[in-house]
């Protein structure tokens, strides 16, 4: 287990480490889950998981529109859920997932 998986495991479970590792590889890091939700209008969001103070919440919807149906379907069969249940647990631990991997409020450049 590398130092993500244990930083994410603790966060998000065990079952959502592959998915979360899986999110963060494919668009080039936590800088690049970053600008997905910048880019969808959601910068205000995703910089609450970054900086200090509470986590803005985000829906399952906005999680469908930022990675798109092709990328929750590949995640989700390799764990066993559909695209529309992947959305809905990746809303409730990227927010967590990110903040704990931004420590002091920095995205670490890939």
């Amino acid at each position: 287990m590398g130092l993500l998986d244990g930083v994410l495991g603790g966060v998000v479970g065990a079952e959502m480490v592959s998915v979360v590792n899986g999110l963060i590889a494919k668009h080039g890091g936590v800088q690049g889950i970053v600008a997905q939700f910048e880019q969808q209008g959601l910068g205000a969001t995703v910089k609450s998981w970054v900086g200090a103070g509470d986590n803005h919440p985000i829906t399952a919807d906005q999680v469908h529109k930022t990675f798109g149906a092709d990328t929750l379907n590949q995640l989700g069969a390799k764990v066993g859920m559909s695209a529309q249940d992947l959305a809905a647990k990746l809303s409730s631990v990227l927010p967590q997932a990110i903040d704990k991997l931004t420590p002091g409020g920095v995205v670490a450049k890939s």
